[in-house]
């Protein structure tokens, strides 16, 4: 089988993840980078051509299947936008934009245009995750009463100081959006919409550094009626804390914790019905000085190209992206408002 043609538009740190997964399970077509010499260095080391521009990308390259967008976010709508009407499929890198009418747009562009457009959510991936979302499609777990989301993060001043872009809220949005965007999601994926919020957001140690909260406690509302907290926080001391997610239900309690949501803590459950995996779970995805979300951007892929070219199910769809996005907009409305 012929491997798809893919061109990946930002090489940053993510941009990078991208193209060494490409290069294993596809073709890399052309790479994008508006800092010229990080576009030629790229480029150079994976024999593509390396564009300036999107627009530039888009009109030369022809045979491109598929445009993965791993810019800033708030380029994402635009990016993915422009992809979409040249003919293209589109992977893009979470979130899937800064605003649910951006998030709109590209759902309208890409049903007019009959293209596909992925949201990278790669920790769906998560063996634990995965296995906690089975036993609550098969029932296992009965009604869910309360849901305890922890995310307990650090992000040193070199990590802002180092990006043109990060701690900028026309640029970045805030922590929810580049840090947890993931963990709204999980919470979206495995427990459903939420109806109501309550906030109280603070910056307390990056008051020079970024222009939005470093710390929020959330309470929620679900509309199945379960409740649920999300703490969060960029603050942890020195290096990555905890992220979690605690169920409570009718027929038992299950802890999905580790720094990245990689093991599963604790379960108790009626029956004595044990949840289990066999997949180890992935190391993070590391930065050097900083570790991120556990590293399955190969299962995204994977699954991005199956749908491609075997009719496989989408794993994160369009209005999927769109979900966590509304989600975190109600939150910091809520959080504007206390």
């Amino acid at each position: 089988m012929k491997k798809i043609n893919i061109a990946v538009v930002g090489t940053g740190r993510i941009g990078k993840r991208h193209i060494e997964h490409i290069n294993n399970l596809a073709c890399l077509q052309a790479i994008c980078d508006i800092k010229k010499d990080v576009a030629n260095k790229i480029s150079k080391e994976n024999n593509c051509p390396g564009y300036y521009s999107i627009d530039e990308l888009l009109k030369n390259e022809k045979e491109i299947d598929l445009v993965s967008i791993c810019t800033p976010n708030a380029f994402h709508a635009e990016h993915s936008i422009k992809a979409l009407q040249a003919g293209n499929h589109v992977l893009c890198e979470k979130p899937m934009a800064l605003t649910t009418h951006d998030c709109e747009r590209m759902i309208n562009t890409a049903e007019q245009t009959n293209k596909r457009l992925f949201i990278v959510k790669q920790n769906r991936f998560n063996p634990p995750i995965q296995a906690v979302k089975k036993a609550i499609d098969e029932g296992r777990l009965g009604k869910i009463f309360n849901v305890q989301l922890n995310c307990f993060w650090n992000r040193n001043p070199q990590y802002y100081q180092e990006s043109d872009w990060k701690g900028k809220k026309d640029m970045d949005g805030g922590t929810l959006f580049t840090q947890f965007s993931h963990f709204i999601d999980l919470l979206y994926w495995l427990i459903g919409d939420i109806e109501t919020v309550h906030v109280f957001t603070d910056n307390f140690t990056h008051k020079n550094l970024i222009e939005f909260e470093d710390t929020g406690v959330v309470s929620l509302k679900f509309t199945n009626g379960a409740l649920g907290t999300i703490n969060y926080t960029v603050c942890s001391y020195d290096h990555n804390m905890e992220g979690s997610i605690t169920l409570f239900a009718e027929n038992g309690t299950v802890k999905i914790g580790g720094q990245y949501l990689n093991t599963l803590e604790y379960q108790a459950i009626k029956d004595n019905y044990k949840i289990k995996f066999d997949e180890v779970s992935r190391p993070p995805n590391d930065y050097g000085f900083y570790k991120g979300s556990m590293s399955n951007h190969d299962k995204v892929y994977e699954n991005v190209i199956n749908v491609l070219t075997k009719q496989a199910k989408i794993q994160t769809n369009m209005l999927e992206g769109l979900k966590t996005v509304q989600i975190i907009e109600k939150i910091y409305k809520m959080a504007n408002k206390e």
